[in-house]
């Protein structure tokens, strides 16, 4: 299994995360029982202090190189991945995307619906470079702008309902996707360290919820585990 991460900042991370994909990796390394691996084109995090994408500073410095490898990016969304992925999937041989993308889209580029056309654009474009590609989707988690802007708030919930329906009519036997649930009761205090981007909790939510579906719908891997203290419900 090649497994392909692609995301906009809650996914990249900045210096000093873990990142949800390091839980993810560490989950599957424990519960996958076949051969896998984190593949694409980048591996480092996001640095606030110079504005790019170059640091190599991740919350655990053990975290090896080679399980770094993801597509995503700090401002980044459906609109600047969907150009990529059919390339970077035949590149890099990805079987398996976990997609967790859109909140950048509709905070800053486009509505719910010229949005989901990127994710349609996206994944005919992943089935391109791999016809029997699986995909788990998140569905966007609103940030603490929702709180106060009725007008995006109302769109988060539009995409969701869109890439919903976007999901369910495109998967196939073939080419199966998922539409991972969302972790239940978010708490942007506990959850995220700014309102957006997620907390050591946050991360090991987020990554759960990729987990369960995976092993829910296709029985990889196992339930996600992240230890005592972290609230998974």
């Amino acid at each position: 299994m090649r497994v392909m991460l692609v995301g906009d900042s809650m996914t990249v991370g900045s210096v000093g995360d873990f990142t949800w994909r390091y839980r993810i990796w560490q989950h599957l390394n424990a519960t996958y029982g076949g051969p896998w691996r984190l593949v694409g084109p980048r591996e480092t995090l996001y640095d606030p202090a110079t504005d790019t994408s170059d640091s190599p500073a991740y919350g655990d410095t053990t975290f090896p190189s080679r399980a770094r490898r993801h597509l995503a990016g700090w401002g980044e969304g459906w609109c600047h991945m969907a150009p990529l992925i059919q390339q970077e999937t035949r590149e890099h041989r990805a079987d398996t995307l976990l997609v967790f993308l859109g909140l950048i889209d509709l905070g800053f580029y486009t509505g719910a619906q010229e949005t989901s056309e990127q994710a349609l654009f996206f994944l005919r474009e992943a089935r391109v470079a791999n016809p029997g590609i699986q995909a788990v989707l998140m569905p966007v988690i609103p940030n603490i702008r929702a709180q106060h802007d009725e007008w995006f708030a109302a769109e988060v919930h539009h995409f969701n309902e869109l890439l919903g329906k976007l999901v369910a009519e495109l998967s196939t036997e073939a080419s199966p996707l998922l539409l991972a649930s969302p972790p239940h009761d978010w708490d942007l205090n506990r959850d995220t360290y700014d309102g957006t981007h997620p907390s050591a909790q946050g991360e090991h939510r987020i990554a759960a919820s990729f987990a369960n579906a995976m092993y829910q719908a296709w029985g990889l891997g196992g339930p996600y585990q992240a230890g005592p203290g972290t609230r998974l419900g």
